[in-house]
């Protein structure tokens, strides 16, 4: 929300409540975890060899089998995740005064984690919010978008349109009707804001990750064809406007929202981005940046960048590592 108000008293407590999604690799296959982490394996068989299986947690073993195949298994430490951001975190500077709180999630591994704890204003990122309520609501009903709603979620979307995101919150039922969604969407840590200040809902980072796997993923309460109307919107944000967790994207390999809002109590800004993010041909994150405090707009955008960057750097150094390259250090016998 581009507009101020005066910050409610009502908060939202913080969720750590981060679901996965659970995507298949291919050409690996999670067999077990063991006290040291997950066994993967991967065979290679010449001819006729039945199914393989493994009972070994050893960090590598090999089993002919007839003469026609082999088995090998690596063990792939688990990844804390959360502690993972923690330490990339480390090399970024937050000014005093301001505060930063980062989600991410791998969606070809699954793998999530959150770092900084508290709640924040959620600024023009709850327009994402809001669409995904109306397009809830408009599939419950078993209705299409209008023609005015439809022109209403592009502004709101692609322009950040204040007039717009007005229009839809009073579509949609202000709060209550922001709040019903987002249980059904599995958002436990926001609250949406007093009447009309919709930019001042309540969320944590966390939860904004949930709402980003509503909106990407395939298990959602959206419909294939509202995820992707959604998506598309995201993914046409006006030229002034695409800064954020896109700096963390290769090239134009990015869909998002921003928000932005300067505090009239303080005249400081919280400064927000969330969206989904792609790298190394195509491996994909969704990534939620949440930010208050910030002494101004611009510095506040480079604080968020700088994490987005981060954050994902972080997460590409454990992709390129496990498990695919666990499966590569497999190999099969002759």
């Amino acid at each position: 929300m581009e507009s101020s108000g005066a910050r409610r008293s009502r908060r939202a407590r913080p969720s750590r409540r981060r679901p996965l999604l659970h995507i298949a690799l291919a050409t690996v296959a999670v067999l077990g975890a063991t006290a040291g982490g997950t066994v993967y394996v991967k065979a290679q068989a010449h001819s006729g060899t039945g199914a393989v299986s493994s009972a070994s947690n050893s960090a590598s073993a090999s089993q002919p089998g007839d003469g026609e195949g082999s088995v090998e298994t690596v063990t792939v430490p688990e990844t804390d995740y959360d502690a993972l951001l923690a330490s990339a975190m480390k090399a970024v500077t937050v000014p005093t005064g301001a505060a930063v709180s980062v989600a991410v999630l791998d969606l070809e591994s699954g793998g999530g984690g959150a770092y900084g704890e508290g709640v924040f204003d959620t600024a023009s990122i709850v327009k994402v919010d809001i669409l995904a309520t109306l397009l809830l609501q408009a599939q419950d009903a078993d209705r299409p978008l209008t023609a005015a709603e439809k022109a209403y979620a592009t502004a709101m979307i692609e322009n950040s349109d204040n007039d717009s995101a007005s229009a839809l919150w009073r579509a949609i039922g202000k709060a209550a009707g922001l709040d019903a969604a987002n249980e059904r969407f599995g958002l436990t840590g926001t609250a949406g804001g007093d009447d009309m200040l919709w930019g001042l809902t309540q969320t944590t980072a966390a939860d904004q990750l949930a709402l980003l796997q509503q909106v990407f993923g395939d298990d959602s309460e959206l419909s294939e064809a509202s995820r992707a109307y959604l998506q598309g919107l995201m993914g046409q944000i006006a030229v002034g406007q695409r800064w954020g967790v896109s700096a963390a994207a290769e090239g134009a390999s990015w869909a998002l929202k921003n928000g932005w809002l300067p505090r009239s109590t303080t005249g400081l800004w919280d400064i927000n981005s969330i969206g989904r993010v792609s790298v190394d041909g195509g491996h994909a994150y969704l990534v939620a940046v949440l930010s208050n405090g910030n002494a101004t707009q611009a510095a506040g955008v480079s604080l968020v960048e700088s994490a987005a960057e981060a954050a994902v750097s972080a997460f590409r150094s454990v992709s390129t590592s496990t498990p695919a390259s666990a499966a590569a250090s497999a190999s099969a016998a002759d």
